[in-house]
């Protein structure tokens, strides 16, 4: 299913992306850039384009496949913009070579050239657990064996706490504003001002609630750590061997504390493929209590006062879920289920 946000004319990209890479590349001769798809089931907040790139230098051929990812200009989801620091925090994981990420390349501001920045990493090959069709229900994943499955879940949460193996120093443009440059609050911070930007609309007092319950109940355990953003399985791609191949989507980074990607990782994951009424838990993929210990376990990092970063990590996938109904015009969640899902009264104006 293609799930893109916005989609243009492939053949005249190819021709575009092309004239571009001449001028990258000034070296090479028959420069070719041909095989330009949309991703499958992925890639909502970002347009994303695979292609691939031929050409020769010295008579020596050369080939790559190659991502290029679109900075969004109408379909915005998040109030902060940080493509800049996307592509900057992926060259670091890079050079760390402690998260596999796919390799970036290259980074263009002009806006002229594609209609906003753009950055091109290489493509890296592998198998993605989709939400669209939920990957729970239909594909590789649910015809994967148990012990296929929980291969590719201890792959993945060790990726997933290797990122907090990343020197706070090194990501220090990761920062946010005055009072609220790094720790809890400048996570924080980014989501008070992401209610007050669903709020232009019309009036969401749910997340006022939701808020004033998070700051009655503020959590002691606040250890430092860099922040992925959207911190899940269908994040990562895997190999046939269920390793993690690559970890993708670091569009809302920060350095707002490690708890913020375990607890997101945790309830994406209850949603995903935990047993629901209609649904057993998926067999092989760990539990909530598994992960916090293996994650627990890796990062050394205790994970005390979890439940409210998860409770945090519900609000702020309740704020996402009703920035996508604005963006699509489509009906908004229902606020007696969000306040529900967030923990708190549903009263109304």
């Amino acid at each position: 299913m293609l799930v893109a946000p916005e989609t243009r004319d492939l053949p005249t990209t190819a021709q575009t992306l092309t004239g571009w890479l001449r001028a990258q590349l000034p070296e090479a001769e028959n420069l070719r850039v041909d095989h330009l798809e949309y991703p499958q089931g992925a890639g909502r907040s970002h347009e994303t384009i695979l292609f691939d790139a031929a050409w020769s230098i010295n008579a020596v051929r050369h080939a790559r496949s190659c991502v290029v990812r679109i900075k969004p200009v109408r379909h915005t989801v998040f109030p902060d913009d940080l493509f800049d620091q996307q592509y900057r925090v992926m060259k670091l994981m890079h050079e760390l070579g402690r998260v596999r990420v796919a390799r970036p390349l290259w980074f263009e501001a002009d806006a002229t050239v594609l209609g906003a920045p753009f950055f091109i990493m290489e493509r890296v090959r592998g198998r993605v657990a989709v939400s669209f069709p939920p990957y729970a229900e239909v594909g590789w994943v649910r015809e994967a064996t148990p012990a296929e499955r929980a291969r590719m879940w201890e792959n993945g949460v060790r990726q997933l706490a290797a990122i907090q193996s990343t020197p706070i120093e090194a990501a220090a443009f990761l920062g946010g504003p005055p009072g609220a440059q790094s720790g809890l609050a400048q996570e924080w911070n980014k989501y008070e001002r992401f209610v007050d930007w669903v709020s232009r609309e019309r009036p969401w007092p749910v997340f006022r609630r939701a808020l004033d319950r998070l700051r009655a109940n503020w959590p002691a355990n606040q250890p430092p750590g860099l922040v992925w953003g959207d911190a899940r399985l269908g994040n990562m791609m895997f190999d046939d061997r269920f390793e993690v191949a690559a970890v993708m989507d670091w569009e809302q980074p920060s350095l707002g504390g490690a708890l913020n990607d375990l607890a997101w990782w945790l309830v994406i994951s209850e949603m995903m493929h935990g047993a629901r009424p209609d649904r057993p838990h998926l067999m092989g993929m760990g539990t909530r209590e598994d992960t916090i210990a293996l994650w627990s376990e890796v990062t050394g990092i205790s994970a005390a006062d979890i439940e409210w970063y998860e409770d945090f990590t519900r609000l702020k996938l309740s704020l996402t879920a009703v920035r996508l109904g604005q963006l699509k015009t489509l009906p908004m969640p229902d606020e007696e289920a969000l306040a529900k899902r967030m923990k708190v009264a549903c009263t109304t104006n």
